[in-house]
């Protein structure tokens, strides 16, 4: 199979919808968490719905916020909070941060070895694909597809990744100026913030890397 892995949508349907039009010929679409927290939940509710997917339960759809609850309709929330934690297809696992947990361990490029061994403990999948820390990279079994809507990758576009007997990194550009707007319009309380220090200027994947060690 060849299955399209977005992780992380973080509520950008201007990046989502880049990236959808860029899948090309693929058997199926997961969804691994994270998809309706920012700015414009219901226009990327709208197009996720669009589509015959799957979808994993990440940590902010299971504990939506103030911002996601007031733009999401009630059956919206709790379709996503149902969501399961794994899906499996052609054997490989998809989750959000680790088979066992949607927010623990953080895992990085950087991560020692056995946090990796810890979090796939009795998963046999040939491959886990997850997401969280919003950087692809991959170790042994176990790879990170990236955030299509907050990637932590020097560069400003969305990215993510075609699993098939291996699996292969994407990079997808979008319309900056185009999302830069409709997120100033869009009302969110953080709009301003995440403007500037995600698509005014690309967030840093070394400095990203070293908070996220620093918390793990």
């Amino acid at each position: 199979m060849r299955v399209a892995a977005l992780y992380d949508v973080h509520a950008m349907p201007t990046a989502l919808g880049a990236v959808l039009a860029d899948l090309g010929d693929v058997d199926a679409i997961v969804f691994g968490g994270d998809v309706f927290l920012g700015p414009q939940p219901s226009e990327t509710l709208e197009l996720v719905r669009a589509f015959d997917a799957q979808f994993v339960r990440g940590t902010c759809d299971r504990e939506p916020n103030e911002w996601v609850l007031a733009n999401l309709d009630a059956e919206a929330v709790e379709w996503s909070r149902s969501w399961p934690t794994t899906v499996e297809l052609d054997g490989v696992l998809y989750c959000h941060a680790s088979p066992g947990s949607d927010e623990s361990p953080i895992l990085t490029a950087a991560s020692p070895q056995d946090r990796f061994d810890e979090a796939l403990v009795g998963v046999d999948a040939r491959l886990v694909v997850a997401g969280h820390t919003h950087m692809q990279f991959r170790r042994d079994r176990f790879a990170n597809a990236g955030s299509v809507g907050m990637p932590y990758e020097d560069e400003v576009a969305a990215f993510w990744a075609i699993v098939a007997d291996e699996i292969e990194f994407r990079r997808t550009p979008f319309d900056v100026e185009r999302a830069i707007a409709e997120i100033r319009a869009s009302g969110w309380p953080t709009a301003e913030e995440f403007v500037n220090e995600n698509l005014l200027v690309p967030p840093s994947r070394a400095e990203a890397t070293a908070h996220m060690e620093s918390l793990a």
